[in-house]
């Protein structure tokens, strides 16, 4: 099978998929047919006892049960990193996607995302798609992420225009990789993908010519094994936004919002006032950053707009709902 043993009766893997306690187990090893290396298995029940849910990342170790019949996931190993909504864990990367037009380039779910993959230490690579469609816009949006000090890409997922670069990022960076493509309902994420990864047939929406809205199917975040020439990466598509309810979910305090905002960070503890909240202080060293033009107005405003949400409620009610 390829598998990667450590002991004749442990595997060594990674989730790629669970639904209804079953989950799908990607196998270490060196075989190219990842069909081969893909085991179904449930969980033991000591996790579900002390709350804790396996998700799509998470390395684990699998042991023939007690019947010697199944595997069964023994251990979940430390976690690099994890989402509330969707579930994930030990995400590399975030590509947030961005149409330069149809729909309107939505930034503040942009940078709700980056701010949220910031948080977590998960790297935000911008992708603005639609690059045909609306030139102007897509340069206009490139040099926003750029002087942020985001990788960008301008790309058409229809023309594939601009795809073989991101193709190329994601293969020199691919050892190791477990990267999801989120943006706003529309902004073309599964077309993309499946330009970029043809043998995962993901399926795709088309946005409404009315609603300008997204019809993307997707109901669950699930990983998808994608070999380059560097190595083998997972690829997954996430299925909703629940996790930029910066007022429901806690990703971290009002105080450690200006670090998620990496143009801010050269910035901060230069302010006149210690405590400096970065809104319209005197001698705030980041509003005079701005005024010189070395951060975007926009991502400034839409900080102050995060700023309010995260506010609405207190950090202790937060950190409580997150568990529900």
């Amino acid at each position: 099978m390829g598998e990667k043993v450590t002991d004749k009766n442990i595997i060594e893997g990674t989730i790629i998929k669970g639904v209804g306690g079953l989950y799908t187990v990607l196998c270490d090893g060196a075989s190219d047919d990842f069909n081969e290396r893909l085991i179904d298995c449930r969980a033991r029940g000591v996790f579900r006892h002390e709350s804790i849910t396996p998700m799509p990342g998470d390395k684990v170790k699998l042991l023939k049960d007690s019947q010697e019949t199944d595997y069964i996931i023994d251990t979940i190993e430390e976690r690099r990193s994890s989402l509330v909504r969707p579930a994930m864990a030990n995400l590399t990367h975030l590509f947030i996607v961005i149409p330069a037009a149809k729909p309107k380039p939505d930034l503040l779910t942009a940078d709700k995302l980056i701010s949220a993959a910031e948080g977590k230490d998960i790297e935000p690579v911008v992708i603005i798609t639609k690059a045909d469609i609306d030139a102007d816009e897509s340069e206009r949006l490139k040099s926003i992420y750029e002087t942020g000090g985001f990788t960008v890409f301008c790309l058409s997922a229809v023309t594939g225009e601009g795809t073989e670069a991101l193709s190329e990022y994601i293969s020199a960076n691919s050892e190791g990789m477990i990267a999801a493509f989120a943006g706003a309902s529309g902004a073309g994420k599964s077309t993309l993908m499946s330009r970029i990864f043809p043998d995962l047939k993901l399926k795709t929406g088309e946005v409404s010519r009315k609603t300008q809205r997204g019809k993307h199917t997707t109901r669950h975040a699930e990983l998808y094994p994608f070999k380059t020439k560097e190595g083998v990466c997972l690829i997954a598509d996430t299925p909703g936004f629940s996790m930029l309810d910066y007022t429901r979910f806690y990703f971290f305090d009002a105080s450690e919002l200006p670090y998620t905002f990496r143009e801010f960070k050269e910035y901060l503890g230069e302010c006149k006032y210690t405590k400096c909240t970065h809104i319209k202080e005197e001698g705030c060293a980041v509003l005079a950053a701005i005024k010189a033009g070395k951060i975007a107005k926009i991502r400034h405003e839409n900080y102050l707009l995060i700023l309010e949400e995260i506010k609405k409620k207190p950090e202790w009610k937060r950190k409580q709902e997150e568990r529900v």
